[in-house]
């Protein structure tokens, strides 16, 4: 069973390391209790849309990149398929090549960044 604050909080917690950043750098930035939001990166407290947007603004990160990111999340553990980033159109405009349906071939986009 996919448990939405869990996810939420993995998304949280992988952003917070990425940037070698503290519980206690964000709890403060986020002005949230370091102990709520330890509970809130384990998936045992739900964040209401105003933590979310505190501690998404504490991680200088958008609210709609952690949302996206948990939709991602939701959509493996699903088993859905998760549509490129990169509309086909666009990448076949760029690179000028495509597959036999009309899609830009995998392997020719790189990530950007």
């Amino acid at each position: 069973m996919i448990v939405l604050r869990r996810e939420i909080g993995d998304v949280l917690r992988d952003a917070r390391q990425r940037q070698g950043r503290t519980l206690r750098e964000v709890s403060s930035a986020a002005r949230v209790s370091l102990g709520y939001l330890s509970e809130v990166e384990r998936g045992q407290k739900e964040a209401s849309s105003e933590l979310l947007g505190s501690i998404c603004e504490a991680l200088d990160i958008p609210m709609s990149l952690v949302l996206r990111e948990v939709s991602d999340r939701v959509a493996v553990a699903e088993g859905l398929l998760i549509p490129d980033t990169i509309p086909a159109d666009f990448a076949t405009a760029v690179l000028g090549r495509q597959n036999p349906d009309g899609t830009a071939r995998r392997e020719d986009l790189q990530p950007v960044g």
